[in-house]
């Protein structure tokens, strides 16, 4: 009896390690290359761990993640994607439009996956969704730059007095010429002036809203970013001094006090970012895994920020929302 309750111990132990990807010696070094800093990626880095953890992967255990942080400053990237090269790291984690480019440009052998960026195909990064071809495949933001028509909608509608509507911008990232002319397009259609304001840097960031401020904005669109996102308090901050109802991309930013937002999940994104990882890792190539797009959107509004603004969001919109703060 002792002998069988033994052997059957075993083979209790042993049941969930055999549904554990294989290890074949050598361990997976998978980096993690992120424009911002540790604090304002922890969330998102968090989300990614648990869709490798979902798929048997564990850092320190059967993979290494190595972590490198440009900390806001885009020049820093290149030295910190040569690092990760010498360093012979299996997969690159790209954390955003720029991440992604200035890996694609270094390497045209070492699998890239997207944790996301603003419209894979537009910037060039794959030549086709379904069939990526080359080293890079993973999460694209938006399923196209339309969704800059929606945002301005629910906008209008929030603040139908409206007339002129600032679009902050980064210079830096390849998809935001493809998504202002779809802005000035739907404004158009809206009967709304939209002024562009560029900020590639933090330090540009007074002068945008300062400008926004001289040219009488009515309200404020800011375009899908990684450096914004690391910026997202200090941008709403901003909005808040000059008060300037803001719609955004990301729910974060109305969780640091924003008005609305309407786009993607961002940490859902970074989740199923790890399928693209975990298949790489068990011998398909990034060029055969097809890059995948949002599937639902979610609108976020805060209403209490509404109120210092003086405003009154109208009940059929706050109806249509998916989360009211």
């Amino acid at each position: 009896m002792l002998r069988r309750d033994f052997v059957r111990a075993v083979a209790l132990l042993a049941a969930p390690l055999s549904a554990k990807p294989q290890q074949t010696g050598k361990v997976p070094r998978i980096a993690f290359l992120a424009l911002n800093n540790p604090e304002s990626a922890r969330q998102l880095l968090a989300a990614f761990r648990q869709g490798m953890r979902e798929h048997g992967w564990i850092d320190g255990h059967n993979i290494v993640i190595e972590l490198r942080f440009a900390h806001g400053e885009t020049e820093r990237l290149p030295a910190l994607v040569a690092e990760l090269i010498n360093a012979r790291v299996d997969i690159i984690v790209a954390t955003s439009s720029v991440t992604t480019k200035v890996a694609k440009d270094a390497t045209p052998t070492i699998p890239i996956v997207m944790a996301t960026s603003l419209d894979a195909l537009g910037e060039g990064f794959v030549a086709n969704l379904a069939h990526p071809g080359g080293n890079v495949t993973g999460m694209t933001f938006f399923a196209g730059p339309e969704v800059a028509g929606k945002q301005l909608e629910l906008l209008k509608m929030a603040i139908p007095t409206a007339a002129r509507i600032a679009v902050l911008t980064n210079p830096n990232n390849g998809a935001v010429p493809t998504f202002i002319r779809e802005t000035q397009v739907a404004g158009r259609a809206f009967g709304l002036q939209v002024q562009t304001v560029e900020a590639r840097s933090p330090d540009q960031l007074d002068a945008a809203f300062a400008s926004m401020t001289r040219e009488r904005a009515s309200a404020l669109l800011v375009v899908s970013d990684s450096l914004f996102y690391g910026l997202r308090r200090r941008i709403v901050d901003l909005a808040a001094k000059s008060m300037l109802p803001s719609m955004y991309s990301q729910k974060e930013f109305v969780d640091a006090g924003g008005l609305m937002s309407y786009g993607a999940n961002l940490p859902d994104m970074y989740r199923r970012a790890a399928t693209h990882v975990d298949k790489i890792l068990k011998g398909t190539k990034p060029g055969d895994i097809p890059v995948e797009q949002p599937t639902t959107f979610e609108l976020v509004i805060n209403v209490k920020t509404a109120k210092a603004l003086g405003l009154t969001i109208p009940p059929s919109l706050l109806q249509r929302a998916d989360e009211v703060i």
